[in-house]
């Protein structure tokens, strides 16, 4: 047993999402979403580069030691898998490590909508989940894939940096690849994807022009594309997709987006307010032909009145999901109020309103 392990027990024990370990600090839990000490020695950085060089692949640390971060996958048997990234700082060396559960939760234990099923049953298209880092993207793609897998017969590949949750094949063929050591990067293992006769491709993160060109391709070519993107709403995702493009390509690329998307998922985090957990506040789009007219004509800005007015295709709007999350007593009126978009419909709800209303 690693060293450690005893800090990931200890993550367990407290129902820590994160570890964090820095030289020169005491070691940090993020639980339920806030940071809390533990009580231990701050550490020495020769000391924590010893107990992290324990559970790091050599070719992992030989990557760390000429460019000063890297991410790999950490799994202990029976406890959980862990998402780990070492980087540099000014004390020395650092570590961040997530927890992904060893269970993947399904689209009901999740109370995803329904529209997720779905999107885990179409054909062909391209659906994006986004939000900001740490909003439990990657736990609700892996409750719609498990969905797919329990009730297609097809073939999936995932491409992630590094595997975060691990499917095991039911309905559905799942194979897992990791960047760094099962492909070079997104674009190589896209490539290489579409000669491995998939019918479901997930890519843990459509980070670039090449990645996203050739996620497109794929969508338009009869797969089931599923990514994930930095983006707080979905139709700054349309437009962040379409923005990476020169501006000679942008019209073609509209073109092809309103035909390929299908939808997209834009997620926040709440801390629950009712009882110890966080819930998430879902915006949905889905791609209907008044939507795809839209993307084409360069007019996302009018994306949020469809949303309100396609509430029974299973759309709904970021603040329409915060609405309703507040109305059950789930989040606090302060939390509603700082990640909604139009604050207006909050301020209500506040014991003492900010000075500008």
């Amino acid at each position: 047993m690693a060293k450690i392990d005893a800090f990931f027990k200890l993550m367990a024990e407290q129902d820590a999402s994160d570890l964090h370990l820095a030289a020169g600090s005491q070691p940090v839990l993020r639980i339920r979403g806030e940071m809390e000490r533990v009580e231990y020695k701050p550490f020495e950085d020769d000391e924590l580069r010893a107990l992290l060089y324990e559970i790091a692949p050599e070719d992992k640390i030989k990557v760390f030691e000429e460019t000063g971060d890297v991410d790999f996958g950490y799994e202990i048997p029976g406890l959980a898998r862990y998402r780990a990234n070492f980087f540099r700082q000014k004390r020395g060396v650092a570590a961040v490590f997530r927890q992904i559960p060893s269970k993947v939760l399904t689209v009901e234990e999740l109370g995803l909508p329904e529209i997720c099923k779905k999107f885990a049953m179409l054909h062909k298209g391209l659906v994006l989940v986004t939000g900001p880092t740490g909003s439990g993207k990657s736990t609700t793609l892996a409750a719609i894939i498990d969905y797919a897998n329990k009730h297609r017969k097809d073939h999936i590949i995932t491409v992630e940096d590094p595997i975060e949750f691990v499917h095991q094949s039911q309905g559905c063929i799942v194979n897992h690849r990791e960047l760094g050591t099962h492909t070079k990067s997104f674009a190589a293992a896209l490539r290489g994807a579409l000669r491995e006769d998939p019918d479901i491709i997930l890519v843990g993160e459509m980070r670039d022009l090449e990645t996203i060109q050739l996620a497109l391709e794929a969508a338009a070519t009869g797969h089931l594309v599923f990514g994930t993107l930095h983006t707080t709403s979905a139709p700054k995702t349309v437009d962040r997709v379409i923005d990476v493009f020169p501006a000679n390509q942008q019209g073609q690329i509209r073109t092809t987006l309103s035909e390929s998307l299908k939808g997209v998922i834009a997620q926040n985090l709440f801390k629950r307010a009712d009882k110890k957990g966080r819930c998430a506040a879902l915006e949905i789009l889905v791609c209907t032909y008044a939507v795809g007219n839209l993307i084409r004509e360069a007019k996302t800005h009018q994306l949020p009145s469809v949303m309100q007015t396609g509430k029974r295709l299973g759309m709904q709007t970021l603040d329409d999901a915060i609405m309703d999350l507040l109305k059950k007593g789930w989040i606090s009126p302060e939390d509603a109020y700082d990640k909604s978009i139009d604050k207006q419909k909050f301020v209500p709800f506040l014991k003492t309103p900010p000075p500008e209303f």
